[in-house]
């Protein structure tokens, strides 16, 4: 774990030191890399830093992650069993969606990171992450489907700000999400 710890630790320091999405850098906080568990079998994917999450430098410490903190204890999981982080690492400016170019850039650096976690199952927050996986993902389709894309499996999931907006979505979310932890566990 500790190596893996000390890998991450490099892989984000070299993506500060080569200046990834310099645009969005000027206008960022900071650059917000991922926590969690080195060793996870499950790592959570989304989309870009929020407000929150730029003056913290953590993932998914706002709203969306206080649904995200429910359902890991509905799983009986807590965030030192996981990994969270984004595609794109700083925060785009007005909290806009990324940019296919941004997300593009910072693709290699989260296989990457993916590479030296080697999780279980790769859990896609959101259309935006989903896509980077699964070009042709329609999320009202294909939520909670499992598919294996290059060396993972990955679970889309509708992201939890959509179940903080639509009610409706809620336990859709919960569902998918307890299926997914279930796959890592039984991988």
């Amino acid at each position: 774990m500790l190596k893996k710890a000390q890998e991450l630790n490099n892989l984000r320091d070299s993506m500060i030191c080569e200046d990834i999405c310099s645009d969005l850098v000027t206008q960022a906080t900071q650059l917000v890399f991922g926590a969690g568990n080195p060793d996870a079998d499950i790592v959570f994917i989304g989309e870009a830093p929020g407000k929150k999450e730029d003056e913290t430098g953590l993932p998914f410490v706002g709203a969306s992650g206080r649904f995200l903190n429910e359902m890991l204890t509905a799983a009986n999981l807590n965030w030192e069993d996981v990994y969270i982080t984004n595609i794109v690492k700083y925060r785009p400016p007005g909290n806009r969606d990324p940019s296919q170019t941004e997300k593009d850039e910072f693709w290699p650096y989260l296989m990457r990171q993916l590479e030296i976690i080697q999780p279980k199952v790769v859990v896609a927050l959101g259309r935006h992450s989903g896509m980077c996986f699964i070009p042709d993902l329609v999320i009202s389709r294909d939520h909670g489907k499992a598919q294996i894309v290059g060396d993972w499996l990955v679970v889309p999931l509708y992201h939890p700000a959509v179940a903080l907006y639509d009610g409706s979505k809620r336990q859709v979310l919960i569902d998918d999400f307890l299926k997914a932890v279930s796959l890592a566990k039984s991988s």
